[in-house]
């Protein structure tokens, strides 16, 4: 069982341990065997034997959508991460499976190697045409950034601020639930930082806006990188300092009080932030709980 530790979260070093270490593009030799981080739609392809990465030169021929990359090196050999189109074939030993947080059947390490791939690849496939002048920019050797030889402009992969608030009132915790999420799941109020913000002021900003209510006592808890594509969430607490409780409908289908003796039907995969901010923050739970 995952334990909820916001510091040992997916989609973080420590979740690799010494296993991988970073590299840059510039240290790349194509014609090496090394291991592969290979993704195809919402898949993750894996040995039919085993679910371990894929060995060799080049173990499927593609068609790629994204490109072989080198992401850094996987127990001492070359790791690289490459996106096949939809249509494209798998040799008999090899299977995609789904490569969601919220598939248990996968270890902590896999689940990060994948959104390590999906961040790498979704960088470099938007990074082709130049915004600038439409030039056709290359790598700039010895990072993941990129340099238009029509222009000169050099561009570098993006990383977009989120907040992710657990709101408390005394013995209770708001959890808010969207439309699209798995039947009987609640969560966080979440949300993307805005202009001319700081993180703190997009935490009240957010659950004013999505629920109504006024927060104080902002706190920083714990962050996680969040692959879906290129976030980072930072989590917070709050407390609730009054208002009413009114839906942004928009943006939430519900939203309710619970309590260590009441918890919704189900909670946040234990893969994500969330999950580890009710799990060790909220009220009377002190970790204790095991709804996946």
């Amino acid at each position: 069982m995952r334990q909820p530790d916001p510091t040992h979260l997916p989609f973080s070093l420590a979740a690799l341990g010494h296993d991988f270490a970073p590299a840059t593009p510039d240290r790349d030799s194509p014609g090496t065997p090394g291991c592969w981080i290979i993704l195809r739609e919402n898949g993750l392809v894996l040995c039919r034997d085993g679910l371990g990465l894929p060995d060799g030169v080049l173990p499927v021929a593609g068609p790629f959508a994204v490109p072989p990359v080198l992401v850094g090196f996987w127990q001492g050999r070359p790791l690289r991460a490459a996106r096949l189109e939809p249509e494209a074939g798998l040799p008999a030993g090899l299977m995609a499976v789904s490569a969601s947080y919220r598939n248990q059947a996968l270890d902590d390490r896999l689940i990060t190697l994948a959104g390590l791939a999906r961040q790498v690849l979704h960088w470099r496939d938007r990074s082709r045409i130049c915004p600038a002048c439409g030039g056709s920019p290359g790598e700039i050797a010895g990072s993941f950034g990129a340099r238009c030889p029509s222009c000169t402009r050099e561009y570098y992969p993006r990383i977009h601020p989120a907040v992710i608030v657990l709101i408390t009132r005394g013995e209770e915790f708001l959890l808010v639930r969207k439309a699209d999420w798995p039947a009987g799941q609640y969560g966080l109020v979440a949300g993307y930082v805005e202009f001319c913000e700081t993180l703190e002021e997009c935490v009240v900003r957010e659950v004013m806006e999505e629920t109504g209510l006024a927060v104080t006592d902002v706190r920083y808890l714990a962050s996680q990188s969040w692959p879906f594509p290129s976030q980072l969430m930072a989590g917070f607490a709050a407390t609730c300092a009054g208002g009413e409780l009114v839906l942004d409908t928009a943006e939430l289908e519900a939203a309710a009080w619970f309590s260590a003796e009441r918890l919704p039907p189900v909670l946040p995969p234990r893969a994500s932030i969330a999950r580890a901010l009710i799990d060790r923050f909220a009220p009377g739970l002190g970790g204790a709980i095991e709804n996946p």
